[in-house]
């Protein structure tokens, strides 16, 4: 069984999505979930749902709590028992397999550099996330949001994890690896695309060149890299897309009379789109490229969201990403840790 803390105090929602979702995951999947929060605050909302005790769940006191307005890296090293840091080292400590959070994203990463430490031979993690494809296969997109400037080796290092991630994480045969750009033609880009695609086409990754945006929805690729402001603006104007198309998917099906019969008879197709474009089903981030485990969830996650952030946890753990990001690495990469 593994064993993964939940910062309790961090989303929009806290804790009430965090409880919520940390009792589906127990009772769902093979798993031991630690609370790390406000005890009292996290006692109470555990005790709305009934009988607990008898779970696979535990509170661990962390008197502080990191907040959205707050200065992420101030907050990180000032308040040394907020919910995400007390996580944070349950990981290091070995008492936790990995840790989910919803809280603020940048205090989140700069406590999992400083409290675990990253894997030698990265020279900053990157945050991964997945997105659904027409294939079915889920495609990887990294970095997103971790770091807005990036040099060519850092591209090349996200190649790496995220290859490495597709592979034994989500399964995915030898992944294609393809860089993000304007174009698909090798000149095409902008100076660090174009310095990263000799860097890129060394390693040995099945590298496909340069994608445009609209392949990662066609499933063309399984990885695709570029650096954390691009990453960014995408994962976001997804998001934005997803939900216009499921609320004008509603709209129109319960326009007219017919449309509501039409809508019952086609509730179940139209349930099974909005779970495969619902961020929710997709869990959390994997930040690559850190010791140990470190999820990090959209603010404003449901307890469906914190669940599949725990389970992405569960499975990351599982196939021991990071000794084998670490063993590439080490293998191909001369880059030292920073």
């Amino acid at each position: 069984m593994q064993t993964i803390a939940v910062d309790a105090m961090g989303g929009d929602h806290a804790p009430k999505a965090e409880v919520t979702g940390a009792l589906d995951a127990v009772r769902a999947l093979d798993v031991k979930v630690l609370l790390v929060g406000r005890e009292e605050t996290v006692r109470a909302e555990l005790d709305h749902h009934g009988s607990w005790r008898n779970l696979p769940i535990e509170i661990v006191h962390a008197s502080e709590k990191i907040t959205m307005e707050d200065s992420a890296a101030k907050a990180a090293r000032v308040k040394k028992d907020s919910s995400i840091r007390v996580a944070s080292r349950l990981v290091r400590d070995g008492k936790a397999d990995g840790f989910v959070s919803a809280g603020n994203t940048g205090a989140v990463m700069v406590t999992a550099k400083m409290v675990q430490g990253v894997v030698h031979g990265v020279e900053r993690p990157g945050l991964a996330t997945t997105l659904p494809t027409r294939s079915g296969r889920p495609c990887t997109v990294l970095d997103v949001g971790a770091n807005v400037d990036c040099t060519p080796q850092m591209l090349a290092q996200f190649a790496i994890m995220g290859g490495i991630y597709a592979r034994h994480v989500l399964h995915a045969d030898n992944p294609k690896v393809g860089l993000l750009s304007i174009g698909e033609e090798e000149g095409k880009g902008n100076e660090l695309t174009r310095a990263a695609t000799p860097l890129l086409k060394a390693l040995p990754l099945n590298f496909t060149g340069n994608v445009e945006g609209r392949d990662i929805y066609h499933g063309n690729v399984d990885v695709v890299v570029c650096d954390g402001f691009t990453g960014n603006v995408l994962l976001k104007t997804s998001e934005g897309v997803a939900d216009m198309i499921k609320e004008l998917l509603k709209e129109s099906l319960t326009a007219t009379v017919l449309g509501k019969i039409g809508a019952a008879l086609a509730s179940g197709s139209f349930h099974q789109l909005k779970k495969k474009i619902d961020y929710s089903e997709y869990g959390g981030a994997p930040l690559l490229g850190v010791k140990g485990v470190c999820i990090i969830c959209h603010g404003s996650s449901n307890g469906n969201a914190v669940k599949n952030a725990i389970r992405v946890a569960v499975e990351y753990a599982k196939a021991d990403a990071n000794t084998r990001i670490e063993r590439e690495l080490n293998r191909i990469v001369s880059t030292p840790a920073q």
